[in-house]
């Protein structure tokens, strides 16, 4: 999927072209609102802990997770039946599972 046009409310220019998709966007809209948290928290995991009333190794996962979907980090060490917790527990969804049991 890709973007095919931009346009400006206030002056009505129109922009068409094939334009891809930038990569935060193809986060989940919760893990969207995790980078956003830790990134207004100024990477503070405290802060994001308390925040999101989440624990410190919760936090952690998040940010694991959000570098191996971006690309960031190298195959993440989080074995099979981890990921399978994560699933169950609703941290991730399926696809998310599959592309990290994949690898990718």
């Amino acid at each position: 999927m890709a973007v095919s046009q931009l346009s400006c409310g206030e002056c009505d220019t129109q922009v068409n072209a094939r334009l891809p998709i930038p990569v935060f966007f193809k986060l989940p809209e919760e893990l969207q609102h995790f980078v956003l948290t830790f990134l207004r928290c100024r990477g503070n995991i405290r802060e994001v802990e308390k925040e999101l009333g989440i624990s410190y190794p919760t936090v952690c996962k998040r940010l694991d997770l959000v570098n191996e979907l971006l690309g960031n980090a190298p195959p993440s060490n989080v074995n099979r039946h981890e990921i399978l917790e994560q699933l169950e527990r609703g941290e991730i969804t399926a696809k998310q599972a599959a592309q990290l049991l994949k690898g990718r």
